[in-house]
């Protein structure tokens, strides 16, 4: 099935919409599979803060609901513009308010990662603010791979769901049991272990390496050298014209090269982009031989600056924070916050996300209810072109689900050794 493009979206439209994708798309059973956690402790769910956010921005906190159903019944008569998902708390976040506030604490929450693509404006010269296209996109790519990686072989964590933020981002959701239990020590520790570039505005050079590089900054190097050609020096033309060249060449630390670069490049040294890259690495590795520079690594500092992942590390260190949940509409672009497969994401294409007019005329187009070999009528979801990202969603959820059963034979096997 193919889906309707984002122009075909009107936001005028949105109260129209919500309350059919809230009755008819949204994937309650899956959803609620996933933030139920098998029901271990068994108010997982019920202690979950959730917060939407209404027509004219009007923002509610602290709901919750005691099951899927009250859940279910909840968004269908609210229909919210956006979900946001929080922390378990100690108790019914609905009841925040008959509780002592010293006695109301968040004890648990995914740990999370927040990208961005407006924190790339200085280092992309085709879009800026809102704006996403696939000259950008492999900005996103880059940093699913990298973080991916990263959270996976560095920590060990299993549980990674990535999902589009719906128009300009992407989320990272690490649901393993340790990362849910994580201090907000613990969650700095690792969002302060991911960054690498650091610096405002006014920093010229936000990557400094040390001599002796970290294992998993050779990796991000390595996933970045994959993209080198294709994105920097085709879909960026990084060094094109001097305006390009000279916010390249002002990373390179060591006056007497930045000199001899600027020579190169205004003298016609090189023709494309392609061409000068190949001079700039190659003075940069005889000044290396040449003694004439202390830094050793200033083309993979070029390279990180440019293309590896930028954190708000805000988002992650706080357990209580709230982050938009999967499945809601983005009301700019009526895509829907779909999950994403990092082992597939290099065909990831957020501008043939769904969006919620074009599953609409989808479902409008079907024949009626079909009927799966069981006999059990066929989720509406299933038969548009939502069904792919709800596949990879449930292949998530079967891994968090065959980790608890593990974990439950091991348990019960320690008790009979004992």
């Amino acid at each position: 099935l193919t889906n309707m493009s984002a122009t075909n979206y009107d936001q005028n439209c949105l109260p129209d919409l919500l309350p059919l994708y809230y009755k008819r798309l949204f994937p309650y059973g899956p959803y609620y599979k996933w933030l139920n956690y098998g029901g271990i402790p068994r108010h997982y769910f019920s202690h979950r803060e959730f917060s939407f956010t209404l027509k004219d921005d009007v923002y509610l906190r602290y709901q919750s609901f005691s099951d899927q159903q009250d859940f279910e019944k909840e968004l269908q008569k609210k229909c919210p513009y956006k979900i946001d998902i929080g922390a378990v708390y100690t108790h019914r976040p609905k009841e925040h308010k008959t509780v002592k506030s010293a006695a109301f604490q968040a004890q648990e929450k995914e740990l999370v990662f927040d990208i961005d693509m407006t924190d790339y404006d200085d280092v992309r010269s085709c879009c800026s603010g809102a704006d996403i296209c696939p000259k950008c996109w492999p900005l996103m790519t880059m940093a699913v791979k990298i973080l991916d990686r990263a959270l996976r072989e560095d920590f060990g964590f299993e549980h990674l769901l990535w999902v589009y933020s719906g128009r300009r981002g992407i989320h990272c959701w690490i649901c393993d049991e340790t990362a849910r239990k994580l201090s907000p020590q613990g969650r700095s520790a690792i969002a302060e272990y991911l960054t690498l570039i650091k610096g405002g505005e006014n920093q010229v050079r936000k990557v400094n390496l040390p001599d002796k590089l970290h294992p998993s900054i050779r990796q991000a190097v390595t996933i970045i050298n994959g993209y080198i050609v294709d994105y920097l020096m085709e879909k960026q033309d990084l060094l094109d014209c001097e305006q390009k060249w000279k916010k390249v060449v002002a990373l390179v630390p060591a006056d007497n090269v930045r000199e001899q670069l600027l020579e190169d490049f205004c003298g016609k040294l090189g023709k494309d982009s392609r061409s000068r890259w190949k001079i700039l690495t190659t003075r940069l590795e005889q000044a290396v031989q040449k003694n004439m520079t202390k830094q050793l690594h200033v083309e993979d500092e070029i390279k990180l600056q440019f293309c590896y992942p930028r954190l708000d590390v805000n988002v992650s260190k706080g357990v209580n924070h709230l982050l938009k949940s999967p499945f809601c509409i983005h009301p700019k672009t009526g895509r829907v916050c779909v999950p994403m497969d990092p082992r597939k994401i290099d065909e990831f294409d957020p501008m043939t996300v769904p969006t919620i007019s074009g599953l609409l005329d989808e479902l409008d187009s079907l024949e009626p209810a079909e009927n799966n070999d069981q006999g059990k009528k066929i989720k509406d979801y299933k038969k548009t072109s939502l069904g792919p990202f709800l596949e990879v969603f449930e292949t998530f959820l079967q891994g968090l689900e065959s980790s608890r059963k593990g974990k439950l034979i091991e348990q019960s096997d320690i008790k009979m050794e004992f």
